[in-house]
C-alpha cells in the first residue's frame, strides 16, 4: 500500500497548511482539493497564500468521477463535517485511507459511518500557531500529525501514512494510545481555543500568569475528570504537556482557529466544546462550572456579531 495522492476537504488553515507543505516536497499533482464549482472559482478567482507565497493548488469539482485518492484528509470545521462528507463522495475509493484533523472526539465515528471503519484513522494536529486572514495564511510552526488506530496496531494503513509523510515533510509520529491522544488534544482545544476567544486575546494571555491562564487549567481539569469518568488515562503529566511543551513555545500574538472564527463574526465550535463538556458532566455527575462560564461569554460574543 502506498500513498501517491491526497485530497484535501476544506481549504481553511490545516489545508492550506499542510497541503503546501506536501506541494514544496512532492509537486503540485500530489495535491487536489475537492469542493463544489462556486467554491472552486472563488480559490481561483481570490488565491490564497502560505507566509506570503501563493499557493498553486489543484482543485476537483465534487461531482467528478475521476480516480479516487488514496488518502483524503478532512480539515474543515465539526459544523461543516455533514456537508464535506458529501462532498468527499468522489474522492473515496476501495482502498483510501481517511484521516480527520477536526478538533473533538466524535469525527472519526461519523466518518467510519459513512464511508467504513475500516478506511479510517484517527488522528490530531497539534503545535501549528497558523491564523488565516482572508486569502492569508501565516505560521511560525507547523506543527504535526499524531494518527493511529484506535486498538493501537500497527497496521498496513499507519506504514502507509507514515511512509507518506516522511516524504512529504510533515512531521508526524504514531501514538502507542490514541484514543487518549484524541481525548488529550480535546482537552487543549477546550481549554485554549475557549479561554483565548472569550477573553478576546492572544496566545500570550495563557502563557503567563493570570485569569485566562487560571480558566485554561481549570477547564483542561474539568475534561480530565471527565475523561477519567469514562476510562481514559488523562492525568496532570498531560495537562503540563500542553502548557509547557505545546502553549509556551507558540508565536504569543497567535491565536487559535475559534478565536479567529469569533473576530470574522463566524459561528464558533463552542457547543462541540464547552456544550458538549456540560452534557457530558450532568451525565457523569461531574460539576463543569468553568465551561459553563465559557458556553455563556462565547455564546454572549456570538450573540453581539
Amino acid at each position: 500500500m502506498e500513498i501517491k495522492s491526497v485530497t484535501f476537504v476544506g481549504q481553511g488553515v490545516l489545508g492550506t497548511l499542510f497541503g503546501k507543505i506536501i506541494i514544496d516536497h512532492l509537486g503540485k499533482d500530489t495535491v487536489r482539493f475537492v469542493a463544489n464549482k462556486e467554491r472552486i472559482a472563488r480559490y481561483q478567482k481570490d488565491g490564497v497564500y502560505s507566509n506570503g507565497e501563493k499557493c498553486d493548488f489543484q482543485y476537483v469539482d465534487e461531482e467528478n468521477q475521476g480516480d479516487p485518492a488514496d488518502l483524503v484528509i478532512f480539515t474543515v470545521k465539526f459544523m461543516q463535517l455533514e456537508d464535506a462528507i458529501k462532498t468527499a463522495r468522489n474522492q473515496v475509493g476501495e482502498n483510501t485511507i481517511i484521516l480527520s484533523l477536526l478538533n473533538g472526539i466524535v469525527s472519526e465515528e461519523y466518518l467510519s459511518e459513512a464511508f467504513g471503519a475500516e478506511k479510517v484513522l484517527y488522528s490530531v494536529a497539534q503545535g501549528m500557531d497558523a491564523v488565516m486572514r482572508g486569502n492569508q495564511m501565516t505560521y511560525m510552526r507547523p506543527g504535526r500529525i499524531e494518527f493511529g488506530e484506535a486498538d493501537g496496531s500497527y497496521s498496513e494503513k499507519v506504514k502507509a501514512v507514515e511512509a507518506f509523510f516522511t516524504k512529504a515533510g510533515i512531521a508526524h509520529s504514531v501514538p502507542d494510545d490514541m484514543l487518549k491522544k484524541v481525548w488529550s488534544k480535546w482537552m487543549l482545544n477546550v481549554g485554549a481555543n475557549q479561554v483565548v476567544t472569550a477573553y478576546e486575546t492572544t496566545y500570550r494571555a495563557i502563557q503567563q500568569e493570570g485569569e485566562p491562564r487560571e480558566k485554561l487549567i481549570a477547564a483542561m481539569r474539568e475534561v480530565l475528570t471527565i475523561a477519567n469518568k469514562k476510562g481514559i488515562n488523562l492525568t496532570e503529566a498531560d495537562l503540563k504537556y500542553w502548557l509547557d511543551d505545546v502553549l509556551a513555545p507558540m508565536n504569543p500574538e497567535g491565536m487559535p482557529s475559534m478565536r479567529q472564527d469569533a473576530e470574522a463574526h463566524r459561528k464558533t465550535e463552542v457547543d462541540l466544546f464547552a456544550g458538549s463538556i456540560i452534557k457530558l458532566g450532568k451525565e457523569l455527575d461531574v460539576p463543569t462550572p468553568v465551561n459553563q462560564f465559557l458556553y455563556d461569554r462565547i455564546t454572549e460574543i456570538e450573540l453581539n456579531y
